[in-house]
């Protein structure tokens, strides 16, 4: 048993050598003991700058809530503009059909039959043409297959020259606007003959 212990005690790095190597480790530069004073100027100087930092990003935040609420604001301004106002271009375009729809009331009584006709064809046309403008388009299914979504059905009738569920004849004409129904057009539903 000596003989071991005599050969552990030979080696290099026993135990006591590996204390004495621990003792005498120089620790980096930037890892050595600083003096209480330098330390607490860091760390003032570490918080002054978190100070300022915290500082700044509560300006920037207080900034984007203004600017938040003051688009918020003008948003809802824009909308109820939007809704008051949003129908300004046609009611101008309207004005025109009213006023020759005056003046065909006004004329009504002295003008001749045929005059009274291409007057109220006139206006229907200036009618029409402001109603494009504005994306309102006429559905005026006649001879096409009956499309539940854009007719509405007033009778069927046995039709020997019509097809089968296609619009024999047009009540009333539909409208869309710009894609989305207004009013189905009202129509007669054409059936096979009895």
């Amino acid at each position: 048993m000596s003989s071991k212990q005599d050969e552990q005690d030979s080696k290099p790095g026993t135990t006591d050598e590996a204390a004495d190597h621990a003792e005498t480790t120089v620790l980096p530069e930037d890892l050595q003991p600083q003096p209480l004073a330098e330390l607490e100027q860091t760390v003032e100087e570490a918080l002054a700058e978190a100070m300022a930092t915290a500082e700044e990003n509560w300006s920037k935040y207080l900034r984007v809530v203004a600017e938040l609420d003051n688009l918020r604001k003008r948003h809802t301004r824009e909308l109820e503009n939007a809704r008051r106002y949003g129908v300004e271009g046609l009611a101008t375009e309207l004005l025109s059909v009213a006023d020759s729809l005056e003046m065909a009331l006004e004329t009504g009584v002295q003008a001749p039959a045929e005059t009274l006709l291409k007057g109220g064809q006139a206006t229907l046309k200036q009618l029409q043409a402001a109603m494009e403008k504005y994306g309102v388009k006429v559905v005026s299914p006649e001879g096409e297959p009956f499309d539940p979504e854009f007719h509405e059905a007033m009778s069927m009738q046995p039709s020997a020259t019509a097809e089968p569920d296609s619009v024999l004849t047009v009540v009333q004409r539909g409208y869309e606007l710009n894609g989305r129904l207004l009013r189905p057009a009202r129509v007669i539903v054409a059936k096979a003959p009895d």
